[in-house]
């Protein structure tokens, strides 16, 4: 792969985009009225096409495309100024917000990687069951902090011991073990991110744009998403590493690695110190905090819910849960053995990630405009004219979709762009939408194949040590393998867990 173009050079594709996205919207103005009653859906569809073009081809960077909505949709005539500005900072804005600020507090303070050194210093006795070392280390640390911080964090670890190996038994012999201990790094932050909301941001997505198309339905807690993701990713995890260590890397039992190097880490980390613990207990506090807020269901077993405990709390959601425990962070003061006046300061907010914040914010404006413009709902009516299709066949295109689009396109604005569309086609089949919305998102974050698919992919290529080809030819076998588990779960527990019966079109769901 050619080195990554400087700030002042653009690529030809980009190139392309920027010039194709202003004509292709033109064009829809011009010469697709898709409703002739109604024109504000051909101008939200010009809206789309321009900014799917330029996400897809990064014309401008990702967030500024996503400012779009902001001057278009007023300019239109679709909606308001305030209305659209009103999408950029909502609730899951600030849920994303709480919970970055605690995952930078896990980091300020070193949390994460004896986390990870733990894991891996414990399990990795023997080659196979290092690379499960890394893979729960990864998967865990990405349940709750940035799956790109993960990937950059657990890098180093992992070279290290490939460098001790590579020393002891040689590069040749070695490289099946170091394929399979990279790949695992990527793969395994990406599967992680899927076990909670606030893993990667296209489950916060999600769960925004269904409250936004679907204001009456019910909306999806903390809780409910654990009980897919977590059975979700543990399984992928635990199979994703029986084809890494017995099939697409065969790997010679040999091998023992040298766990002095993790231990060594680990000692240089020296004990726990007074920060590590009080972050600890903030972070274990706002998982439980988040999990039990609503009642749990699991089929006739319930377990209440802490908001009925008083009125007040049934006022509180998951974001308020996530700014309330990031100011305790700012409140809780530091050891006497640092200059840190607190466990959090000022500086923490220069580190927030703003432009996936702003990402998220055009995606809100844009799929709100989906709605409101009665774009969604025309959509809604077209695919009514395809006819009904199998529940399981719609899914499997649907997954299938989304897969290969993935490999190329952010998986955030992969979400933002085909959630919208999901749920008018679920709606048009008398399907209720979280069928097709919840398996998409899932599927989005599991692009193995391309360097390009996600960024723990684009990191662990950065080590220089995997070719393209390898990455093709083992990601197919684990892409293949996440692709039949989500599609099986899909079918059995999404419906347990959200209480939906695939025979009753929900009423909060009728146009």
């Amino acid at each position: 792969m050619s080195a990554p173009a400087s700030p002042q050079q653009r690529t030809p594709v980009q190139n392309l985009g920027l010039v194709l996205g202003p004509l292709l919207s033109v064009g829809v103005l011009l010469w697709f009225d898709l409703d002739p009653n109604n024109p504000a859906v051909g101008r939200m569809a010009a809206v789309v096409v321009l900014m799917a073009t330029w996400w897809v081809t990064e014309a401008i960077p990702l967030a500024a495309t996503s400012l779009l909505p902001m001057v278009m949709l007023p300019t239109l005539g679709i909606s308001a100024g305030r209305d659209v500005a009103g999408s950029y900072m909502n609730p899951i804005i600030f849920l994303f917000i709480g919970g970055f600020l605690i995952a930078l507090a896990m980091e300020r303070w070193n949390l994460h990687r004896r986390i990870a050194l733990t894991i891996i210093n414990a399990i990795g006795r023997k080659a196979d069951w290092l690379i499960l070392g890394f893979m729960l280390a990864s998967a865990f640390l990405s349940m709750w902090i940035s799956n790109t911080a993960t990937a950059v964090m657990m890098l180093p670890i992992g070279l290290a011991i490939i460098g001790q190996l590579e020393r002891e038994f040689g590069k040749e012999k070695t490289h099946p073990m170091a394929l399979a201990l990279l790949l695992s790094i990527a793969y395994s932050c990406s599967i992680g991110g899927v076990a909670t909301p606030v893993g990667t941001p296209t489950n916060l997505a999600l769960i925004k744009i269904f409250e936004d198309t679907f204001p009456a339905a019910p909306p999806i807690t903390f809780g409910q998403w654990v009980l897919v993701g977590i059975p979700l990713a543990t399984i992928l995890i635990f199979t994703t590493w029986v084809v890494l260590t017995k099939f697409a890397c065969k790997l010679d039992q040999s091998l023992i690695p040298d766990r002095s190097i993790v231990q060594k880490e680990l000692k240089e980390l020296g004990p726990l110190s007074f920060e590590e613990r009080a972050v600890t207990v903030v972070w274990i506090t706002t998982a439980l905090l988040w999990v039990f807020r609503s009642d749990l269901n699991i089929g006739s077993f319930s377990i209440p819910g802490w908001r009925g405990l008083w009125d007040g709390f049934a006022l509180m959601d998951d974001s308020t849960i996530a700014i309330l425990m990031a100011l305790v962070l700012f409140i809780i003061p530091a050891g006497a053995k640092t200059s840190r006046k607190a466990l959090l300061e000022i500086d923490a907010f220069k580190n927030l990630p703003w432009a996936a914040i702003l990402l998220f914010g055009g995606g809100f404006a844009l799929a709100n405009g989906f709605t409101g413009s009665g774009l969604t709902q025309n959509l809604a009516t077209r695919f009514g004219e395809l006819g009904a299709m199998p529940i399981f066949l719609t899914i499997i295109l649907v997954c299938l979709a989304i897969t290969l689009v993935t490999e190329l396109v952010s998986n955030v604005a992969t979400v933002q762009m085909f959630i919208p569309v999901l749920a008018a086609w679920a709606v048009a089949q008398n399907t209720n939408p979280l069928l097709f919305m919840v398996p998409a998102t899932i599927m989005s974050s599991m692009a193995f194949l391309m360097p390009v698919g996600t960024p723990p992919n684009a990191v662990i290529f950065g080590s220089e040590r995997i070719r393209i080809a390898e990455m093709i030819k083992v990601g197919i076998w684990v892409e293949l393998l996440a692709f039949t588990i989500t599609i099986l779960l899909a079918l059995w527990l999404v419906p347990t867990v959200f209480e939906i019966d695939p025979g009753i079109f929900p009423s909060w769901a009728r146009p």
